[in-house]
């Protein structure tokens, strides 16, 4: 079993910790452990990375039993509970949700607030999913998560867990009740640095199941586009997968419900183009432009310290993997990019049908 994550000191001048969130300390400045350079291998040689997210919550009794039966598929499929059980059936949500007592927790009985007023009541639960890309058995992502509930929540907090395969990817979703069981005052609160964390405990556990996963921050793998949320990326997804489809099977399938929010931001963008950046998009490329020198310079560190080590042959690597990061691109670059590529087919596509 992974060993409790501890964090110490930062090294002066590594602002993004290339190697590992289980921070090295003054004393080793300057030299990395096995475990550091496993790190850097398994990141430029680009092994799959964990996912771990909170999907959302629920802040009433109904809203906790309709995602319970949303993940059980309405009963058709086993939820696994902190204490072993599989509960399967119709009943097995209802029957959690009674067991739970979440009319007990604090603040469960807060009326709603107004329309168009702020919900700041608190939780009874968080929904995380843990999941994987691509070809990864679905025991294993499940043993995992086992693993990874047990220690963070185990004779803490209530939780249960149901995996899903019909997609591309195997995931579990992990609903938590967030009062701790002993200690009504010690609520499950998440934060970024929880989520680091979690990425890691996860992608560890993996490992020791025979999958290669690792778990490193975004700008460290050239990534600049920030994670949209569920209902977005879900759509997207959907529409994706449609186009993809041939013009017969566009036919009998109804087309998926667009992205409201994306279209907007779409559009917005079209109607500038060719104009101007603003003072806010001139500030985001500034953000990203000064990140990214961050971490070109935390990769050439790490290249002189392996070298120093002897490990010339992973230094290289790291190098190649620094130099071939994509280009910096805010939000609004990348979809102006998007929109120029449909016009450009479009043209294209009118000038062949003159041809003929």
């Amino acid at each position: 079993m992974p060993r409790r994550l501890v964090t110490l000191p930062r090294t002066p001048g590594m602002a993004l910790d290339i190697v590992s969130y289980g921070r090295r300390g003054p004393l080793a400045a300057g030299r990395l452990t096995g475990a550091q350079v496993a790190q850097v291998e398994r990141t430029v040689r680009r092994v799959p990375e964990v996912v771990v997210k909170v999907s959302g919550g629920a802040r009433e009794r109904a809203g906790v039993l309709a995602h319970l039966k949303y993940i059980d598929r309405h009963g058709r499929l086993p939820i696994e509970t902190d204490d072993g059980r599989r509960l399967e059936g119709r009943e097995a949500a209802p029957s959690l949700t009674e067991e739970w007592a979440l009319e007990l927790c604090a603040g469960a009985h807060r009326p709603r607030p107004a329309d168009g007023q702020p919900d700041r009541r608190p939780k009874l639960v968080h929904n995380i999913v843990l999941s994987m890309p691509g070809r990864t058995p679905p025991e294993a992502v499940l043993a995992a998560a086992r693993n990874f509930a047990r220690e963070n929540f185990a004779l803490q907090y209530r939780y249960a867990m149901v995996l899903h395969t019909d997609q591309a990817h195997p995931h579990v979703h992990l609903v938590v009740k967030a009062e701790h069981e002993f200690e009504p005052r010690q609520r499950l609160v998440i934060r970024k640095s929880t989520l680091r964390d979690w990425r890691e405990q996860f992608a560890a556990f993996l490992r020791e199941e025979g999958v290669a996963a690792n778990a490193t921050p975004r700008p460290l793998r050239g990534q600049t586009e920030a994670a949209k949320k569920d209902a977005v990326h879900h759509r997207l997804r959907d529409l994706a997968a449609y186009r993809a489809l041939s013009p017969q099977e566009r036919i009998e399938r109804a087309p998926p419900v667009a992205s409201t929010f994306m279209r907007i931001k779409v559009e917005a963008i079209a109607r500038t183009l060719g104009a101007p950046a603003d003072g806010a998009e001139v500030s985001a490329r500034h953000a990203l432009a000064d990140s990214r020198q961050q971490v070109m310079a935390d990769w050439s560190a790490t290249a002189a310290i392996l070298r120093r080590q002897g490990l010339g042959g992973l230094a290289a690597e790291v190098e190649r993997f620094a130099a071939d990061l994509p280009a910096v691109q805010t939000e609004r670059e990348r979809i102006a990019r998007c929109l120029a590529d449909v016009l450009r087919a479009s043209r294209e596509a009118r000038t062949r049908g003159r041809d003929r």
